[in-house]
């Protein structure tokens, strides 16, 4: 079995960053230097950031960015695997670290109370709680939490409206519902809260780090976690214990691929799958198809030990 060496960190910061544009190349240039690979977006409104490398590496980046006093107090969620989970560094200047399109929903005032994993199941449990799901369709359609609501958004930046028209939060005998949300690692569900409270919800909870916290710290005989947790790397899926799943990835959108979508006519390696095969123009196929043959190429001569990703997502 080989020896997981790669070290992924997830981390988040909703923080005032007025100079968040002069940080993207010394950053950048420190991530190069010790060979650590992924993605950082930063705002003004904080960063947002997924990488991977060896354990020191990554340890160092951390602690290059918690010397600087606005986020010295960063959290993050570690897990490691086998293979290369990036395969290129990226630092992306951005209007929001995760993208709501509301103006003046602000976390680092107004998110929901947060609720550590431990305490999670007895929350979901009670009656009285309206639990929802904030992520995308295709997460959600590999596991959720049991009882969770699906709002069936495409992206992130649906929920809103999906909020405003959705019978589940209707008001009852004049007070609206008391409302708990999830997500991958929790940074959407600081802005969902945020945008619930804005809305006039007085008691929304939020699950502390996400699934992928509740995944490391809740016993699977305990767990009302069902399925597994679509992550945006090459892992594609995690479960309890932050164990690699078995879930692939079409290499065109970059969705989890659904059972039998290997059996599919439409489904080509590297290119695409039933659900994104006529998204593609031709001209576009003819292209991964080239990247696709070039990564087997390279792979042949056991120089490259991952596939070339078409695109980066956090």
């Amino acid at each position: 079995m080989p020896i997981p060496i790669y070290l992924t960190a997830a981390f988040y910061k909703f923080v005032e960053l007025a100079d968040f544009e002069d940080r993207k190349e010394p950053l950048l240039a420190f991530c190069q230097q010790h060979g650590v690979k992924g993605t950082i977006l930063l705002a003004r409104e904080g960063i947002n950031s997924t990488i991977a490398g060896a354990a020191d590496d990554v340890h160092a980046v951390l602690s290059y960015l918690r010397s600087d006093p606005l986020l010295s107090d960063l959290q993050h969620k570690e897990a490691f695997s086998d293979r290369a989970p990036f395969n290129r560094m990226k630092v992306h200047l951005k209007r929001e670290i995760v993208t709501m399109g509301v103006p003046g929903v602000d976390p680092t005032r107004m998110a929901g109370t947060y609720v550590k994993p431990e305490d999670w199941n007895d929350l979901i449990s009670a009656p009285d709680v309206v639990l929802v799901d904030t992520r995308n369709d295709y997460e959600v359609a590999i596991g959720t939490f049991t009882g969770a609501i699906d709002p069936l958004i495409k992206t992130f930046s649906e929920l809103p409206t999906w909020i405003q028209q959705a019978e589940q939060l209707r008001s009852s005998s004049g007070k609206k519902p008391k409302v708990a949300m999830f997500c991958t690692g929790g940074i959407r569900c600081e802005k969902s809260t945020a945008y619930l409270r804005a809305q006039g919800f007085d008691e929304v909870y939020h699950l502390e780090g996400g699934i992928l916290k509740y995944l490391e710290t809740v016993p699977p005989e305990q767990s009302q976690w069902q399925g597994t947790c679509f992550v945006f790397d090459e892992r594609v899926s995690v479960d309890h214990g932050l164990v690699q799943g078995t879930h692939k990835l079409c290499r065109g959108c970059r969705m989890p691929l659904e059972d039998g979508a290997q059996e599919s006519p439409m489904f080509e390696p590297g290119v695409s799958c039933p659900r994104c095969h006529a998204t593609t123009s031709e001209t576009q196929k003819r292209r991964a198809r080239e990247r696709q043959r070039q990564w087997e190429l390279t792979k042949a001569r056991d120089t490259l030990a991952t596939p070339p990703l078409q695109r980066s997502v956090i």
